[in-house]
């Protein structure tokens, strides 16, 4: 018997009248009732029923929390034992500035580090090789171990989970590693998550963190998958980023698909080195991007954790549930936020978080209502934090596990976003998977379409965004808030001591720790990023480190689609 066949068997009497009767009702006042679609493409219903959605597939589609399908979380106790990782992205000027900035939000409630370099960092120089100006006012400038020990300054690491904003290959964990060697901290009780090791989703969508060639980046990750599980079995080395790929335009459904699609390649490639997937995949983590669409972000949460499960125990046949446990980071939106009226960004994140809570999120990130136009300062980011305190303390929102679970609408929903996720899934397999889809600039391609779509449903007044094409106000009597920038007295203090650094090492020591590095790139059985460990704590910079692997593994050259 159908599932519609069994709802209609469990109908109260008098279904069918009531339901005839409002649909009549609906008409009359909405004559003119254009249909409503979200971002991912799926036309929303004004109303949901049994005929949609019926508890007779409960088991099937959401069963219970921490056990298969996983729709409801990964956990059996989810926010109600224990609540999401408050994750703050942090950086500003010097080191000591990071670390003091740190310290305040720890005071208000931030409960584990998140590093975010300067785009200096980002780009793959230090400090002194690049223009002083806008140094330190987008992150903070660490190019060395001794950079990193003052960041961390009276941080405790081995019980402090810590996130660092770091891609291939990998030179912040590095420093921390060497950090945690000062400190005489054993690497086993190092945790955490190089949140920005996905060069997947750079290569398609940002570009500035795109250091190293398409297939330098892939033998780096690999390595630093192998050298992790060995050395530091308590670290994620994997973050699958679905934001950058959302955020420059794909759309929910996408950004989940292309995140899952990615999950799927770097599996392959470790099981290619040799690797076990039951070993490797529980520390598989994923970061993704909350907008505004409120109840599609929720779906998608929900369809991408059961599409996990499924791919974890089905493709690559692990029986293991550690393996097909879908963590993820999620960041509220910049991307719908706006420079005009700011103030209005704090509802907008408000949202957004409750979102990313009700989706069954491990740990979030607020966005500060200025960060749109300005590196985040102090007051906008408290407020920031205290929305994720008050949406748990006061508003609730952790007293019951999946609280929307069992809903019409969202398990239709949950249920149109997975094929919508699925379709795209199968689109990427039969180009040959992620990484070939993404050098064919496949997935560029889609992503330019969707980002294209939605402005123009902005630019038609189709999409109505406050404040810049609705309920505007005249904005030229308000100033917003104003830049940051590091005093320049610190920073130029902090070059000279880079200079100093970099004058007082050992010659021979540096030059053997080069060698090594040089020789590993060129010597397939040796693993890379144990040689970049090893630089940072024989007292390589930032930038040395990225320099000799660019030369020796290709400068990256992301594709650009015309």
């Amino acid at each position: 018997m159908s599932a519609k066949a069994k709802s209609a068997q469990l109908r109260l009497p008098g279904f069918d009248s009531a339901q005839a009767t409002w649909q009549t009702e609906y008409t009359s006042h909405m004559r003119d009732d254009p249909p409503v679609h979200n971002r991912s493409g799926i036309e929303i219903k004004p109303l949901y029923t049994p005929d949609n959605w019926d508890s007779a597939r409960y088991m099937e589609e959401l069963g219970f929390p921490g056990a298969a399908p996983m729709t409801r979380g990964i956990y059996p106790s989810m926010h109600r034992g224990r609540t999401w990782t408050q994750r703050q992205l942090i950086g500003y000027g010097t080191p000591k500035d990071y670390n003091r900035r740190l310290r305040k939000l720890m005071d208000t409630g931030v409960t584990a580090v998140s590093l975010i370099p300067c785009n200096s960092v980002y780009r793959g120089y230090d400090a002194d090789e690049v223009d002083t100006e806008l140094l330190g006012t987008c992150g903070a400038v660490v190019n060395t171990v001794d950079d990193m020990l003052a960041c961390l300054d009276q941080i405790p690491i081995d019980r402090v989970s810590t996130a660092m904003n770091d891609p291939l290959p990998f030179t912040l964990l590095a420093f921390v590693l060497g950090a945690a060697k000062r400190r005489n901290i054993p690497w086993t009780k190092i945790t955490g998550t190089s949140n920005q090791s996905d060069y997947i989703s750079h290569f398609v969508a940002n570009h500035m963190f795109l250091r190293l060639s398409l297939p330098g980046n892939r033998r780096v990750l690999v390595d630093e998958v192998g050298f992790c599980q060995q050395h530091v079995p308590n670290w994620n080395p994997v973050s699958i980023v679905g934001q950058h790929m959302q955020q420059a335009g794909a759309t929910p459904a996408q950004a989940m698909a292309f995140a899952l699609c990615t999950a799927i390649q770097f599996t392959s490639d470790c099981i290619e080195r040799g690797m076990q997937p039951r070993d490797f995949l529980p520390r598989f983590t994923f970061f993704f991007d909350i907008s505004l669409s409120f109840f599609e972000e929720i779906a998608k949460f929900r369809a991408g954790r059961r599409i996990w499960g499924r791919i974890v125990r089905e493709r690559f046949k692990v029986d293991f549930d550690r393996a097909f446990r879908f963590k993820f980071h999620s960041q509220t939106s910049g991307a719908d936020l706006t420079r005009q009226q700011p103030l209005n960004n704090i509802a907008r994140v408000a949202v957004q978080a409750m979102a990313g809570i009700f989706g069954g999120t491990q740990s979030l990130h607020t966005d500060a209502y200025d960060e749109v136009l300005t590196t985040p300062t102090e007051e906008p980011s408290r407020i920031a934090i205290n929305t994720q305190n008050i949406l748990r303390d006061e508003a609730h929102l952790t007293d019951v596990i999946d609280p929307l679970g069992g809903s019409y609408y969202v398990e239709t929903l949950t249920n149109q976003m997975e094929e919508e996720i699925e379709a795209v899934v199968a689109q990427i397999d039969a180009l040959g998977g992620m990484y070939r889809a993404v050098e064919a600039g496949a997935v560029q391609r889609m992503i330019g379409e969707g980002a294209l779509a939605f402005q123009e449903r902005i630019e038609s007044g189709a999409q109505k965004v406050v404040g810049v094409n609705a309920y505007r106000i005249d904005e030229s009597a308000h100033a917003g808030p104003a830049s940051q920038r590091p005093e320049s007295g610190s920073m130029e203090a902090y070059l000279e001591s880079l200079q100093t650094y970099k004058s007082s090492r050992s010659r021979s020591r540096v030059q053997a720790a080069l060698s090594d590095l040089q020789r590993a790139c060129n010597t397939p059985e040796k693993n890379v990023f144990e040689q970049v460990v090893n630089a940072a704590v024989a007292g390589l910079t930032h930038g040395e480190i990225c320099a000799c692997l660019r030369r020796e593994l290709g400068f990256g050259q992301p594709l650009i689609i015309v």
